[in-house]
């Protein structure tokens, strides 16, 4: 079944988040037109005109809205094998990581194609059988299954890769490989679901190492530089322009690996924390209490902030259970947060 969005603007304004990190719960947001639709949504990103760049599953894999939620553009059917993640660089150029295909895709920012990173549908040797990535045997060449990319200062590419590997790549601009590092395992630099890249401020490449609950920090040689733990499976972050920290943590509630039984009882679910650059929390909202509810999540995969500092988040409900039931086909893919 391919669900809609979960328009809800007739819910009364809810605010999350605390301190300078407050927000309004816009509901309803975005308004998609007729015959448009989506199963899940694990990509989002801001361009320079604060238009809204979803990556999405469903028919119509690309959409990109303006910030009112009118939508300005839709394509993509046919060009993916399934969307992950989204990355649009300092140029506009937008970065599409295609985790079935087992490539990144780049476009420029007037929708030209420009390069493949990896082989379309050719995973790497890793003895991975599955996204499941207890299944990998060793580290490998890029790509088995990919999940997302990061641009550095100076426009290499930094790309997490992901569910059948555990290894970060750095391509030059151009998409010529220079260095890997990581290996599977629980050890600093190693990696269990490298999930999340970004590149903050300083040049250094934060990884969300998703299951083992951290934040590992590198140089762009791939020196462990610093790690930050206790988070709850990180799944994607970024940076604000005084360097704090946004993170998306995809919680013990939703997409859970078979076998793992059920969630320890006060186990927190999808949430949104924000970190000043030395790590102190200084926002935390959601938890999936009511992983439905406007302002909560139940599977967070991807966060954006535009220029006026409005939050964008987005998730992959159906993947994480609701395919089982566990929240409603209507739970929400996409929520936007407006700063107070």
């Amino acid at each position: 079944m391919i669900l809609n969005s979960a328009p809800d603007a007739a819910a009364s304004p809810k605010v999350v988040g605390q301190g300078a990190f407050r927000f309004r719960v816009e509901t309803g947001w975005p308004r998609l037109t007729e015959g448009l639709s989506w199963r899940e949504v694990p990509g989002v990103a801001c361009d320079a005109q604060d238009r809204v760049h979803l990556f999405c599953r469903g028919e119509t894999p690309v959409m990109v809205f303006e910030p009112d939620g009118t939508l300005a553009k839709a394509w993509g059917s046919g060009t993916f094998a399934r969307a992950h993640g989204l990355t649009i660089g300092p140029d506009g150029s937008r970065y599409y990581v295609d985790d079935l295909d087992h490539t990144v895709k780049k476009f420029d920012a007037g929708g030209d194609w420009v390069l493949t990173l990896g082989v379309s549908g050719k995973p790497s040797e890793t003895g991975a059988t599955s996204v499941d990535y207890r299944t990998i045997r060793q580290a490998g060449p890029p790509f088995h299954y990919p999940t997302n990319l990061a641009v550095g200062p100076d426009g290499d590419l930094f790309v997490a890769d992901g569910y059948g590997n555990a290894r970060v790549h750095r391509f030059s601009a151009d998409g010529a490989l220079k260095l890997s590092w990581g290996e599977p395992g629980t050890g600093p630099g190693q990696f269990h679901v490298p999930h999340g890249i970004a590149v903050d401020q300083r040049g250094r490449i934060c990884v969300a190492d998703r299951e083992n609950d951290r934040l590992q920090w590198f140089s762009p040689e791939g020196e462990v530089l610093e790690i930050w733990d206790e988070l709850a499976r990180p799944s994607q972050m970024i940076f604000d322009a005084e360097g704090n920290v946004w993170v998306v943590e995809l919680g013990y509630l939703a997409g859970r690996w078979p076998g793992t039984g059920e969630a320890e009882p006060g186990a927190t679910g999808g949430r949104v924390s924000v970190f000043d650059p030395g790590g102190r929390l200084l926002s935390r909202w959601g938890g999936g209490a009511e992983p439905e509810a406007p302002g909560d999540f139940f599977a967070p995969h991807d966060l954006a902030l535009d220029s006026k500092g409005d939050l964008y988040v987005v998730e992959v409900a159906w993947s994480a259970g609701g395919r089982r039931g566990m929240v409603s086909p209507q739970c929400h893919a996409v929520q936007k947060f407006i700063r107070l």
